[in-house]
């Protein structure tokens, strides 16, 4: 009996902690419901194809009833030259993909969250110009798919607090 005392209040701690799991409830659950009702404003130039592509696809997955968010985007996409060699040649280069993004309640037209994502990625530059173009649109696409995750993860925290109000 002495042994199980402890274990007991142990586990009396653990739980009194207050972790719950964001996803709880899985596809039914209510952050999941509140992803699932965000509508996706188009979002200009292929970054932001891409991002938005991502986004739908992680947002795609949560069950929803209608919109009752509007995400709006705004990219910034910038590449600069890092390393050179002696014939002023670049031979790095580093894409920068910043998102300011705005939650806006669809029905009275609040902003309920503006906050800003983003990511970089170190390119190297080689003699071939279509490997480098190639590197470059990689690099695009997977910054596009950390900026959604980012996204995504920002949206559930705000669903998460929303659910305690």
């Amino acid at each position: 009996m002495k042994r199980i005392l402890p274990l007991i209040g142990f586990a009396c701690l653990l739980s009194a902690c207050g972790l719950r799991p964001v996803y709880g409830g899985g596809t039914h659950g209510a952050v999941a419901q509140a992803l699932g009702n965000v509508e996706i404003a188009p979002i200009e130039g292929k970054g932001g194809w891409l991002v938005r592509n991502a986004l739908n696809d992680r947002l795609s997955a949560m069950s929803g009833s209608g919109v009752s968010y509007r995400l709006v985007v705004k990219l910034d996409d910038q590449i600069s030259g890092l390393g050179l060699r002696s014939d002023a040649a670049i031979t790095r280069e580093r894409r920068t993909l910043r998102a300011r993004y705005q939650l806006i309640d669809a029905a009275t037209g609040t902003q309920m969250l503006d906050d800003t994502a983003g990511s970089d990625v170190g390119i190297d530059v080689v003699s071939s110009e279509y490997a480098t173009i190639a590197a470059e649109d990689t690099a695009l696409e997977r910054l596009s798919g950390t900026i959604a995750d980012q996204i995504v993860a920002r949206l559930a925290l705000f669903a998460t607090r929303e659910k305690t109000r």
